[in-house]
């Protein structure tokens, strides 16, 4: 049994850890919850229990004896938080961008790279939703075919962006998009960098190399929010080095973990984010072959962005660090 802590308790991705952790009977010992100043004092359930929120400070973390720490709290507490709970002997398992690229920090998806938890010196980063969701589908491929390029265009739910995403498109208001949401589709999550691509651009390109441990990997991308609620969709062009046999393709897939094909034409059926909304698994469709270029694929995937792409990703690292 372990100690476990939530870090950002509150929020979409804190309130999600909770309910996994008790749909997969996670093995706990003691619960601890974590938020900022405003949200101390009240309480979340948990198994039939309330449980108390804490201040995030370092006076509330050091006698805890905490083996897990599971963080979405943004990046500034990751930054100053996560090596307080490693220097007390927790394990970090970080959902912020704070230390993706670190050099000396393992980038995890489960399923695709396990091996690099090994390395961990008291932090592990969670990927982006995104880049998670299309690393459990380019991981076979990878291996199987090898990959040349790959082209990213994403299609994201407003969930991904917090509550204020959500009441953004439930109410109409532009709180937190830069123009109304309702009915429309922006080409812009995350700030714009100097080179015109925005930085939830550049985080799908850099993290795709580092999981898949190729640095060289011809890789780009343009996501966009949408007004979905829940489910991130991707439609992902890709060159492989090697030809390929359709079939052997779609096998391929069918075999993979955490990869469900949802495709056949003839019954209109392939993934959408209302039939994988609340799903575990990544689910593709759409295969089809690039004519435009040698040994081209295109594929749609979609995955529950809170689950898979944040909570359920996490604590399937912690799971891991068990075994």
């Amino acid at each position: 049994m372990y100690n476990v802590a939530i870090v950002g308790a509150t929020g979409n991705v804190g309130r999600k850890f909770l309910e996994i952790l008790e749909e997969r009977n996670f093995p706990i010992k003691e619960l601890f919850l974590f938020a900022s100043k405003r949200s101390a004092g009240k309480t979340l359930p948990f198994k039939k229990e309330n449980y108390l929120i804490e201040e995030l400070c370092e006076e509330n973390i050091k006698n805890k004896k905490i083996d897990f720490a599971l963080f979405s709290a943004g990046g500034g507490p990751s930054l100053e938080f996560a090596p307080i709970f490693a220097n007390y002997g927790a394990v970090v398992i970080d959902n912020s961008s704070a230390w993706r690229m670190d050099p000396k920090v393992p980038l995890v998806v489960p399923e695709v790279n396990p091996e690099d938890i090994k390395w961990h010196n008291g932090i592990i980063a969670n990927p982006n939703c995104s880049t998670i969701q299309a690393m459990v589908a380019l991981k076979p491929l990878a291996d199987k075919y090898g990959l040349k390029r790959v082209v990213y265009s994403t299609y994201q739910a407003v969930s991904g962006a917090g509550i204020q995403g959500i009441l953004d498109l439930k109410e109409g208001t532009c709180k937190k998009f830069t123009q109304n949401i309702t009915g429309n589709i922006l080409p812009h999550i995350d700030v714009f960098l100097d080179n015109g691509y925005t930085k939830e651009e550049i985080k799908m390109i850099e993290e795709s190399r580092k999981i898949l441990h190729d640095s060289d990997l011809r890789v780009t991308a343009t996501t966009a929010r949408v007004p979905v609620l829940n489910s991130h969709s991707e439609s992902i062009n890709i060159e492989l080095n090697t030809a390929f046999d359709l079939d052997d393709v779609i096998n391929t897939f069918k075999e993979a973990k955490g990869l469900v094909v949802m495709d056949d034409s003839s019954k209109n059926l392939y993934p959408t984010p209302l039939n994988c909304d609340g799903k575990d698994e990544v689910f593709v469709g759409r295969i089809r072959r690039d004519f435009s270029v040698d040994n081209g694929l295109n594929i749609w995937i979609v995955a529950d962005n809170i689950r898979k792409g944040a909570a359920l990703n996490a604590i399937q690292i912690a799971e891991l660090l068990i075994k």
